[in-house]
């Protein structure tokens, strides 16, 4: 009986050493065969392995990090009618405005065949707000609205010109190059100057800057950097010389009837049909 007894004590004893171990073989196998290897082939080996998994970690990095670009930014000075131009791509009704102190944003679906829906923010255009809703929403704009009140463009455009420098000359921005689309608003008016005049007098103007800015980033460093260089140097400045795509289109957000009246946007909306 305790013979029995101890048998299959043993026999259970054997049965959990070898559950335990169900791979020492295999281990073992591999233990001797790496031993039997040239030292500057593991370490070949090693490497190669090493090279492969830090490339599946950056590749899940960069594929889940990536940004999805689809918000359609609405910016300008203040009184641009950046805010009413937001209501009617929305909604198509006049809506009384007041200057924004904090974005507004809503989805909103272009008129294509495709069907794209992008994200529509109207960000604030008061000086001291511009450029913290910007870093806000940047990196995430498939394009750019600029809007410019056309009625009153000659005595802004230092200040229009001025911001449009900023806008353009961000690492981010040039980095993603979204769309941009300079909308010449308030066209009703019958002062309003032409989209072809305030695009030949933003190049000229951007130009002075340029040269300004430069020399700033000169004389604080000795030498230029710090931010993109905008257009092609030694050649007066053309928009055309930019990364991105550029258009100027002229709209009335107010349109020539009124508040009863439609807008006057077909060629902005043409505009985001086409992102």
């Amino acid at each position: 009986m305790k013979a029995d007894s101890t048998g299959g004590n043993m026999g259970d004893k054997a049965d959990v050493e070898i559950s335990e171990n169900p791979f020492e073989p295999y281990i073992e196998f591999l233990r001797q065969q790496l031993e039997d290897q040239d030292p500057i082939f593991l370490i070949g080996f090693i490497v190669a392995l090493a090279v492969v998994v830090i490339t599946c970690v950056f590749l899940k990095y960069f594929l889940t990090s990536k940004t999805v670009r689809s918000a359609v930014l609405l910016v300008g000075l203040c009184d641009s009618g950046k805010t009413l131009l937001f209501s009617r791509l929305l909604a198509s009704k006049f809506k009384r405005t007041q200057t924004s102190i904090t974005d507004s944003s809503a989805p909103y679906k272009a008129k294509n065949d495709r069907g794209s829906a992008w994200t529509l923010i109207d960000l604030p255009g008061h000086d001291s707000l511009r450029s913290l809703y910007l870093e806000k929403f940047k990196s995430g704009a498939r394009a750019i609205v600029f809007v410019v009140d056309s009625a009153i463009f000659q005595k802004e455009v230092r200040d229009v010109a001025e911001f449009l420098y900023v806008l353009l000359t961000d690492n981010v921005i040039s980095r993603n190059a979204p769309a941009l689309v300079v909308a010449c608003n308030k066209q009703d008016i019958t002062m309003a100057k032409s989209a072809k005049l305030i695009q030949q007098q933003l190049e000229k103007e951007m130009n002075t800057l340029r040269v300004t800015h430069s020399a700033a980033l000169s004389s604080q460093d000795g030498s230029v950097g710090g931010s993109v260089y905008l257009g092609k140097k030694g050649k007066d400045f053309e928009f055309g010389q930019l990364p991105l795509k550029v258009e100027f289109l002229e709209c009335s957000a107010r349109g020539n009837k009124g508040e009863e009246g439609d807008a006057d946007i077909e060629s902005l909306e043409k505009s985001l049909a086409k992102l």
